[in-house]
């Protein structure tokens, strides 16, 4: 396992992922990535879902990754990383690897349409057979890459081009999937939150250092602030992603061995929802008269899951 030391030792690690992509301004994908694939010394396999990501980094002839890259279909991510491990433990058994002397670790990246919904089940699978890879969800909480549309990632109220607020809609109406629970409940030997920025980066770095050299599947649910489909500043999303921190509407935390929970991080102060929703255009429209209540939902549920996750830390299960 890599040891993360000072910022500014991690800063001069040879970039794996170039800048000169075509990300959005702002966009936190470039950090997050940058920040896993530089987590570890050894060699990478990675696998990215068509998304955001992919297309931004790979226009032919140019390319962001300086390490080996399969782009696959939204739905199968997991499944091209699975394949791509599976074949490097066979010809290992069989003698055949090239540099037998070298370590190679395998990750995946997704956002949440090809994580939480069309690549679950390829996910899942993978995860059940117990092949060794990290899968990292860049959750953006929209199918950011085609349109804007709901994800099961999308909270409650947001609008979406397919859930749109108006005069008889407030936006989403589902609460927000927990598929960091569900990795968990697969029985990972690792799984935890992560988000990108100055004030959180060795958490983030730490815990892809971690998942890496974990013998087994892994996974990180990212939150991966949208500045074109949240409807904020791009100088803002280091704030946006500290703000879902702070509020506990994204909390810090890992799951070891499928149960054992640690929260990583606990706000000295847990601001309100308020400051979350208000710096997002996407919800904006929550602050009228009419959809307060659905303001005081959002400060509902994450009052109960930030007393569960500290009641469930305490009882060691």
């Amino acid at each position: 396992m890599k040891k993360i030391g000072s910022l500014k030792e991690f800063a001069c690690t040879p970039d794996r992922f170039q800048g000169g992509h075509r990300l959005c301004p702002g966009c936190a994908h470039s950090m997050i990535v940058r920040e896993v694939v530089n987590a570890t010394d050894d060699d990478l396999v990675i696998s990215t879902a068509t998304g955001c990501l992919e297309v931004c980094s790979a226009i032919y002839p140019y390319t962001s990754w300086d390490v080996s890259w399969i782009h696959i279909g939204f739905e199968n991510a997991a499944a091209a990383i699975a394949g791509a491990e599976a074949m490097h433990k066979a010809l290992a058994r069989k003698d055949k690897l090239y540099n037998d002397d070298r370590r190679v670790k395998f990750v995946a990246f997704g956002g949440d349409g090809g994580t939480y919904d069309i690549g679950f089940q390829s996910l899942s699978g993978a995860v059940e057979r117990g092949h060794d890879f990290l899968y990292v969800c860049l959750d953006n909480e929209n199918y950011a890459n085609t349109g804007g549309q709901r994800s099961s990632a999308t909270p409650i109220g947001a609008h979406t081009s397919t859930t749109p607020r108006g005069r008889v809609s407030y936006g989403e109406k589902q609460r927000k999937k927990d598929l960091t629970m569900i990795m968990a409940a697969h029985g990972c030997p690792y799984v935890a939150t992560a988000i990108p920025g100055s004030k959180h980066w060795k958490d983030l770095a730490t815990k892809a250092a971690k998942a890496i050299s974990t013998v087994g599947p892994t996974f990180i649910n990212a939150l991966s602030p949208c500045t074109t489909e949240w409807k904020f500043k791009p100088e803002d999303t280091v704030e946006i992603a500290d703000l879902a921190v702070e509020t506990c509407a994204f909390p810090l935390y890992e799951i070891e061995d499928g149960h054992k929970l640690t929260i990583n991080y606990r706000p000295k102060q847990k601001l309100p929802i308020e400051e979350y929703l208000g710096a997002q255009g996407r919800f904006s429209h929550l602050f009228k008269p009419e959809n307060k209540w659905i303001i005081e939902e959002w400060q509902k549920q994450v009052d109960e899951y930030w007393d569960y996750l500290q009641r469930r830390e305490e009882a060691g299960v």
